[in-house]
């Protein structure tokens, strides 16, 4: 086959710009710090990708999920903090109360702070954290219904319970049947024999019953809080693995880059050189 002048032409032209392409790519990657800027330009890089930054975002989510258990699981034993220091205080009344030494009027004052006590538990088990009652179950819309009179608490049963791991989910609540249930009726029992009606001394079993309770339910909680933070560690792991996979796959290697840049712009001038030794000569340079 006959090389022409038109064909060298066009073939250095080709390779030119190819190499000024070549150049692009490398320039694009120093500036943007990615291996590819389209998934065109390496389409199993570009899958790798998604699936690594897919990843990441579920674990983020899943660490705002546990903020979201943390903020549930914190109030709550606060709040049963405070009504375990006020059914111990209704022990020392009912304690107190019991000796046989009370007057009339000392009564009345026992009875009167075992009265805010109960309004004060009252208050507690409405406990709202955000707009949401944490003590109604999945009804967090609404308070739990508490009847001072009655001596009752009616809330929702239902455990509230968020995903924080790939098919794993804490339960963040504590029930406040298991708490309250039995507590207002307690109290209004430890008022009435305050009044004459009813046996002091007898109270004290149900109340140490209620506070054994609260205890119980904050130490299933303490349990389910240890559990929570063990999660945490592993989601942080994951996320520097995963972060760390997705770099790896995506990031440029800087010295490699200026390295390959150097080494095509050395290259794109020898061929800037030779084409124009190439193409120099004509026919009116032989004729000369």
């Amino acid at each position: 086959m006959r090389v022409t002048q038109g064909m060298l032409s066009n073939n250095m032209l080709h390779n030119l710009s190819n190499s000024y392409s070549k150049m692009g790519t490398i320039m694009d990657q120093l500036n943007t710090g990615k291996k590819i800027n389209r998934p065109s330009d390496d389409p199993v890089i570009a899958m790798k990708g998604m699936n690594y930054r897919s990843q990441v975002t579920e674990i983020e989510q899943f660490k705002r999920n546990t903020n979201e258990v943390h903020n549930w699981m914190d109030n709550s034993d606060a709040a049963l903090d405070k009504a375990t220091q006020a059914m111990q205080r209704l022990r020392e009344l009912a304690v107190k109360a019991s000796n046989g030494t009370n007057d009339t009027e000392e009564l009345a004052s026992i009875k009167e702070e075992v009265t805010q006590l109960k309004e004060h538990l009252k208050d507690i088990a409405g406990t709202e954290v955000n707009g949401k009652y944490i003590f109604n179950g999945t009804n967090t819309d609404v308070p739990p219904e508490v009847d001072l009179i009655e001596g009752t608490f009616e809330g929702e049963s239902p455990d509230v319970k968020i995903e924080v791991s790939d098919g794993t989910k804490l339960t963040a609540n504590v029930s406040g049947e298991e708490v309250f249930g039995d507590l207002f009726g307690t109290i209004n029992d430890l008022e009435s024999a305050l009044e004459g009606d009813g046996d002091i001394a007898a109270n004290i079993k149900s109340i140490d019953d209620d506070i054994n309770g609260i205890i119980n339910a904050r130490a299933d909680l303490g349990a389910r809080m240890n559990r929570l933070e063990l999660i945490e560690n592993r989601l942080d792991e994951q996320e520097v693995i995963a972060t760390s996979m997705m770099s790896k796959n995506e990031d440029v290697d800087y010295s490699k880059a200026i390295t390959e840049l150097i080494t095509q712009e050395s290259l794109h001038r020898a061929a800037l050189s030779a084409g124009s030794r190439i193409i120099q000569p004509s026919l009116m340079d032989f004729l000369r």
